[in-house]
């Protein structure tokens, strides 16, 4: 923190009258000091992020800040105001101003020092040591963490910036802060609207918590830049936690990455608080638990508001719905995000592998429905021929039927050329973060040039994210960490990633995706059959989970080429008719067998008509969670029934979704919905004798002649039953 700042970097007059006045003045001291290299460059970064969200604060507060390419190394400068600036807190103008600038690859020492200084900027004893600070060179040392009074004198201020602060876990950069009642007095800029709410016990959280014990909480923060707000919401939320008696525990997710919770404290927490402004990482980890979502300043300027919403949410037994997995073909509709989960600690490589794949399918398959979607209606518009049209861009009569199925199909197959280089873009994204991104979509475009198809993309994306992790343990010079994530990391994984591709193992690859090829166009009679009742089985396993996906991904892979065979389009049939069984079986369940769902199953059931008629589902998931051993044994039977009777009609499919929507595109459209109808009828009737066989559903009351209720059935509380 020692070259951080300095005297020349701080003005106790600061005289500017403006926000943008302010950060000048600042930050011409930082280039004269040679931390800046571009004033104007560095000035219109700070105002570019001042654009995002206004960095002002309650309790007087600014703190202008940026990662821009123009800054040599992580540098603070402070001025202080007699008159006040307005940087957009509510409570007026600011007479403490901190200009923080990171270059655009900081490490994470320097991250973790300001984001330290950020929460320091909580304790009121730190900024009233700063009010009164009389000499530039006090106030700097003040703000390293040095006690400029003789050290007889002691002097109230701040704890290092270097050090994490109060009820810490973890690091400041990415980790876990947490504080238990009673470890300290606290101070929250802001606070005073909310703390005294939070504090009462009659807002309810204590009946959330196990007798005996303080309420709990766990917390997300996170900012745009992931400097400054991240950490200041945190310690704010900590400081309000200790007033109110209650346990916080903080993940801050900042600009060096995080460190997740641990599962065991998400599980014991009683509420939940979302303070963020860019999207929540593994958000599906805090789902079913009472939670407010809201921005991160909220949680910097008034934390026992929040503290005292998320007890009374618990007082009143709202909790957020579970997120829901992906389903049946559709474009994986995850709650989860994929993205940034490189596995939770103790988590072994089978399943980091599992995330990472599940990744860069996430985000392949909304170009696989866009892009089938549009080449099936140009076939369902001008016939199976429209492939040998010549381009829309030679040849375009607006009038013709012919030449508007041309323009869909051709975009369509623009759509599905992104395919491979999205898989293993993302595959390596999910791996390295965003630097995987660039060799991953140059390893996934060598596949498609060298012929390895699919085969070709999950090994891309796999060695992108590899070289991409290995880049990042090699240690940096200082002078080159500015240009590592623009230039140095793109330009060696690319090339490592190219190299590999074109000269070692995709030559082998393509050779086995034209066996695998060759084998599915070779497949006919009972071994299609088989075939057919696997991927039927698979499709109703985990409801959109990673067997379901996996199966999917296999059907969407053989037709995602402008001439797909007639195996391939079999495949995709059998998939699709697989994936619709479940909702459309719970849809007709609870219409013939109301009595043995409860209120809620058979609300569920009305939704779950249209959902497993459009392929999606999810609509079978409440009834799974509910009662597994009953439901998804159930599907699964109907399912391989389903996948089997489709290939065994010859149905085929070009279009990757759609449900029955797409029939009219579907060879042999009638067996097929017989296929479909025959998996439906399996799978409810297992699934009505296998329930009729224990007792009702505790709340569940059958309805009577003219809709009432049966004054025999059982009544209670609304709750699934254990198997």
């Amino acid at each position: 923190m020692s070259d951080m700042i300095s005297a020349d970097l701080v003005d106790l007059d600061l005289s500017a009258e403006t926000k943008e006045a302010a950060a000048r003045a600042l930050a011409e001291r930082m280039v004269a000091r040679g931390r800046v290299t571009d004033l104007e460059g560095f000035l219109a970064d700070v105002a570019a992020r001042e654009a995002q969200m206004p960095t002002g604060l309650d309790g007087g507060i600014g703190i202008p800040h940026c990662r821009s390419e123009h800054v040599t190394e992580p540098t603070l400068a402070f001025g202080r105001s007699a008159a006040g600036i307005d940087f957009g807190a509510a409570d007026g103008p600011a007479d403490l101003v901190f200009l923080i600038a990171a270059p655009a690859g900081a490490d994470d020492a320097h991250l973790t020092i300001l984001s330290a200084l950020a929460r320091q900027l909580m304790n009121a004893e730190f900024t009233a040591a700063l009010r009164s600070v009389g000499d530039a060179a006090d106030a700097a040392a003040l703000i390293r963490g040095e006690d400029p009074a003789p050290a007889d004198e002691p002097r109230a201020g701040a704890e290092p910036v270097g050090e994490p602060t109060g009820g810490t876990t973890g690091d400041a950069t990415g980790g876990t802060a947490g504080v238990a009642a009673g470890d300290g007095p606290g101070d929250s800029a802001g606070e005073e609207s909310g703390g005294e709410e939070s504090g009462g016990g009659e807002s309810g959280g204590e009946g959330a918590g196990e007798s005996g014990r303080p309420f709990r909480i766990v917390a997300v923060t996170s900012c745009p830049t992931g400097i400054a707000h991240t950490y200041m919401a945190a310690e704010s939320l900590e400081n309000a936690g200790r007033e109110a008696g209650v346990e916080v525990v903080v993940e801050t997710q900042g600009s060096a990455g995080f460190t997740r919770l641990d599962p065991a404290v998400i599980a014991a927490a009683d509420g939940v608080i979302l303070a963020h402004d860019v999207a929540v990482r593994e958000k599906d980890r805090f789902a079913g638990k009472p939670t407010v979502d809201t921005g991160v300043k909220a949680a910097v300027n008034r934390p026992g508001e929040l503290i005292g919403e998320v007890r009374s949410k618990a007082a009143r037994g709202e909790v957020t719905a579970a997120g829901g997995a992906g389903g049946g073909g559709a474009a994986g509709a995850d709650g989860a995000t994929p993205v940034g989960r490189g596995g939770e600690s103790g988590e072994g490589y089978g399943t980091r592998l599992r995330t990472w794949l599940m990744s860069g399918v996430s985000y392949m398959v909304p170009f696989v429905a866009a892009g089938g979607l549009l080449i099936a209606l140009g076939f369902a518009i001008g016939g199976y021929e429209i492939n040998k049209a010549p381009s829309v861009m030679d040849h375009f009569v607006w009038t013709q039927a012919d030449s508007w199925a041309a323009l869909l199909y051709q975009i369509g197959g623009v759509s599905f050329a992104f395919l491979v280089p999205v898989l293993a873009g993302y595959i390596a994204y999910g791996m390295a973060d965003r630097p995987g991104l660039v060799p991953g979509f140059v390893g996934g475009s060598i596949a498609l040039t060298i012929d390895a198809g699919f085969l070709g993309g999950l090994a891309a994306g796999l060695i992108s994210g590899a070289v991409v992790l290995a880049i990042q343990r090699v240690r940096i010079p200082a002078a080159l960490r500015g240009i590592m994530p623009v230039v140095v990391i793109p330009l060696i994984s690319s090339a490592v990633v190219g190299f590999l591709m074109f000269v070692v193992i995709g030559k082998p690859i393509a050779s086995a995706q034209e066996a695998m090829t060759d084998w599915l166009n070779g497949l006919s009679g009972a071994n299609a059959v088989l075939l057919g009742a696997l991927l039927g089985l698979m499709m109703c396993f985990d409801l959109g989970g990673p067997v379901n996906k996996v199966a999917y991904t296999f059907a969407t892979a053989g037709i995602a080429v402008s001439d797909p065979s007639d195996s391939a389009m079999k495949i995709m049939a059998a998939v699709m008719a697989g994936g619709m069984v479940p909702p459309l079986a719970m849809a007709l369940a609870t219409t013939v067998r109301a009595r043995l769902f409860n209120a809620a199953e058979r609300e569920n059931g009305k939704a779950a008509w249209v959902l497993g008629a459009s392929f999606i589902s999810e609509g079978a998931i409440p009834f799974a969670a509910a009662d597994p051993l009953r439901v998804i044994p159930s599907s699964m039977v109907g399912g391989a029934i389903t996948g089997a009777l489709s290939m065994a009609f010859g149905a085929t499919l070009r279009a990757p979704h759609g449900g029955v929507f797409v029939v009219p595109l579907i060879g042999n459209p009638l067996l097929y919905l017989v296929a479909v109808a025959a998996g439906v009828c399996v799978t409810t009737a297992l699934v009505i004798v296998l329930k009729g066989l224990r007792r009702p559903v505790p709340g569940a009351t059958a309805q009577g002649p003219g809709g009432g209720t049966d004054p025999s059935a059982p009544s209670g509380a609304k709750q699934p039953v254990a198997a």
